[in-house]
Order: C-alpha cells, then structure tokens, then sequence
C-alpha cells in the first residue's frame, strides 16, 4: 500500500495513492483545518512559532541550552512535554481531526534530546514523582500523553519515529518506551529520508533494525522532492520488502511518476527490485 504526505488538500485526492496524510501543524506552527478525505497529522512538540512567541515553553538541559534551532542539532524547535496548557491545546486540535476524520497521526511525540528538560517544571515534576530514574519518569510522561492523545482518536493511531532502531535510543534520546507506546499505537511511521537515495543499503539495515525490535505494524515514509524517479523507485522496493506500506513526503508529482513506471513495468515484466 502506498500513500502521501503532504499540505497540499487536492494531494490526498490523488487515485495513485492508497491514503493520505495531511498536515495539520507543522513544525513550523503552520495551522490548517483537518480534512475528512485524509489522515490528519499533528506535530506535537515541535513548533517554531510558539517557542519563538514564548521561550518559557522551550526545554532547557543543565547547561541552559534551548532546545532551539539556535543549536546546531535542532532542525526546529521543541516544546516541553510537560507543560499542561500546551498539552491541552494539542489535544483540541486533536478533537479538532478527529471530527473529520477517526485516524490521526501524531508526530514529534518526545524530548528533544538527551538531557532535556531540566526546566523548573520538570525538575519539580520529577523530584515529586514516583521516580528515581530520570529517563523513566520521562518516558512516563510521554507515554501518558500517547494514551491520553489515543483514547480521544476512535480510528487508527499513528505515530511517527526518529529512525534510530538501536536498542535503547529512542528511549534515551526522546524518552519513547515502545514496549508500552505499542499498547496506544496502530501503526508506527519511520521517515527514511535522503535527498538521493544513491545508495540504499543503509535504508535496509535501519528498516530490519525496527523489524526486530517492533511488534506494532509500521511503514516507512520517503522523501520524494526533486528525487530521480528510478533512485525513488529502488528506494521504495526496500522499503516494501520489508515495511508494511511505503508513503512519499512532500513531492506527490515525483511519487506519482514513481508509482506510475512501476506499474507499467510490472505490466510488463520487468523487474525494478533489487
């Protein structure tokens, strides 16, 4: 099965594709109303206009760094997970989606990074927890968003991951616990995105990695903008050698130009695997 991501509403129209995604909020802030047609996405922690328009919502680690895109591993901001008057406007948008539409796909669920928070929020939130462990009470917060986000969504939940499928990382880094996210989640989401995808090796070795170690379904998304369509084309045979669906970021034309050789050379015969 394949399928589109995109902030383009005529995009998830499109007969070549067997779902649609659609951006709700983005990283950037951007806001748009949910679709009926389509499987709205919501960036839940990252979000560049509202650390810009206030700080005080941005994690901070013990150094005082902002988990900003003013550091130099950041591609954009992030927002506390703690911070219960953001958290309660997420899942009104989430309300908001599911009015149109029983499926939603949650993005940016987590901590930014290791390290992160150690605002006055979280230090209090942790000292008064049941926690000795920092990076389990971290994990309990996120988890508890999951559930709560999920118990409001009456369709499929999907949620996406940083493709880091080495045992442990996810819950280091941004404080994912799988083993208990896996009782909210339907399908997990592993963007897999390269501006050229030259080489594919590397694609396999991250999709077997999350094959191992998930039991939940999941599907890789690929990065389609300004991609050579025979390069997409090998890139997406890994991918559904192994995922459960294959869907293309952010370039619909490209991924349907792709979709589109495929089948005519399975039409006749050729093969365009591996």
């Amino acid at each position: 099965m394949f399928g589109v991501v995109t902030r383009n509403a005529s995009e998830v129209e499109l007969t070549e594709f067997d779902r649609g995604f659609y951006e709700v909020k983005d990283v950037t802030g951007r806001a748009a109303a949910p679709l009926p047609n389509a499987i709205n996405m919501v960036s839940c922690f990252g979000d560049n206009a509202a650390a810009n328009g206030n700080p005080d919502l941005v994690p901070v680690n013990d150094a005082g760094d902002l988990a900003t895109r003013d550091q130099p591993y950041f591609d954009w901001a992030y927002i506390c997970p703690t911070n219960e008057q953001y958290r309660a406007g997420l899942l009104e948008i989430i309300d908001d989606c599911v009015e149109q539409n029983g499926d939603v796909r949650l993005d940016d669920v987590g901590f930014p990074r290791e390290g992160y928070c150690r605002c006055d929020r979280c230090n209090r939130l942790f000292e008064a927890s049941d926690y000795d462990d920092r990076n389990e009470w971290r994990a309990s917060v996120i988890t508890e968003f999951v559930a709560e986000a999920a118990a409001r969504i009456p369709g499929k939940v999907y949620l996406t991951l940083y493709p880091d499928p080495y045992p442990g990382h996810l819950y280091r880094r941004a404080g994912l616990d799988l083993d208990a996210l896996e009782e909210h989640v339907d399908e997990f989401v592993i963007p897999l995105y390269d501006m050229a995808y030259t080489t594919t090796y590397w694609l396999e070795i991250i999709v077997t990695g999350f094959l191992d170690l998930l039991t939940t379904p999941f599907s890789v998304e690929l990065y389609a903008v300004d991609v050579d369509i025979d390069k997409l084309i090998h890139a997406t045979d890994v991918a559904d050698a192994y995922a459960n669906n294959v869907y293309f970021g952010y370039d619909a034309s490209n991924a349907v130009a792709a979709l589109r050789r495929m089948k005519a050379e399975d039409r006749d015969g050729v093969s365009h695997g591996q």
